[in-house]
């Protein structure tokens, strides 16, 4: 081969190639009781589309108002409907954007590694003087549905007295895995995600209203790095990803 030719051929070889992705930075705000799967997450989709992800964890309650006050997050992830409704009618949605991600479920738990299980109406009593753990019961998700359930048993009016509110479930976990309360009330995939903790009970499903995590992006801010991210979120890494922490994928 001449040595213009092979110029030539090098030439069109450059000018055909696919060109490189320019990698953008698209912001999560996600409930934090996805704190262990969003660390998964975060890693595949980096890897898989070459884009940044930044993903800020709290309390439903506390990132929806963020939003509602101009923070800049491009995607909301929600671990209750409801959230996700006043966002979507100060219109703060991009249309069409939002769909339902995962479901979970609410346990019973208890400090140490003690695997023995107890009928919950038996919780006042092996509770006694001491505190129980839930996020805030009138705001964020985890502490809503886990009042729910206690209305539904009977045994809130008995135990409300007793629990130790925090700003998220996430701290309401920390709080029984540390041993500053015996018992506290998260979702199955907090439980998990802490060797410090056991599950004693799991309330059935009909004492609260079902748990769904809507997934949306925040409006105006739907471009391609936005719109490859939540279909990341629809696809086979992720899916792997929820379920290792015990979600349950909603099918798309």
């Amino acid at each position: 081969m001449s040595r213009p030719f092979a110029r030539l051929t090098a030439a069109l070889a450059l000018t055909c190639a696919p060109l490189a992705v320019h990698a953008e930075e698209v912001i999560v705000f996600a409930a934090a009781s996805m704190t262990t799967a969003m660390v998964d997450i975060e890693q595949g989709f980096e890897t898989d589309t070459g884009h940044d992800l930044i993903v800020s964890l709290a309390g439903s309650s506390a990132l929806a108002r963020q939003i509602q006050q101009g923070a800049p997050a491009d995607v909301f992830i929600s671990a209750n409907p409801d959230w996700m409704d006043v966002l979507e009618n100060d219109g703060l949605l991009s249309k069409g954007s939002r769909f339902d991600l995962l479901n979970n479920s609410i346990v019973l738990i208890a400090h140490g590694q003690d695997t023995s299980l107890m009928a919950i109406s038996d919780l006042p009593e092996a509770l006694g003087e001491d505190r129980l753990a839930m996020a805030l019961v009138d705001a964020v998700p985890a502490g809503i549905y886990g009042k729910a359930a206690l209305e539904a048993l009977g045994l809130w009016d008995q135990l409300s007295p007793s629990v130790a509110q925090t700003d998220n479930v996430r701290a309401a976990l920390s709080l029984v895995a540390l041993g500053e309360t015996p018992f506290g009330i998260v979702y199955a995939t907090d439980a998990a995600a802490e060797d410090d903790v056991h599950i004693v009970a799991t309330f059935p499903s009909e004492t609260h209203p079902p748990i769904v995590y809507p997934a949306a992006a925040i409006a105006e801010h739907d471009d391609e790095a936005t719109q490859a991210f939540l279909d990341y979120l629809r696809g086979a890494p992720a899916r792997a990803a929820f379920e290792r922490q015990g979600f349950v994928v909603v099918p798309q």
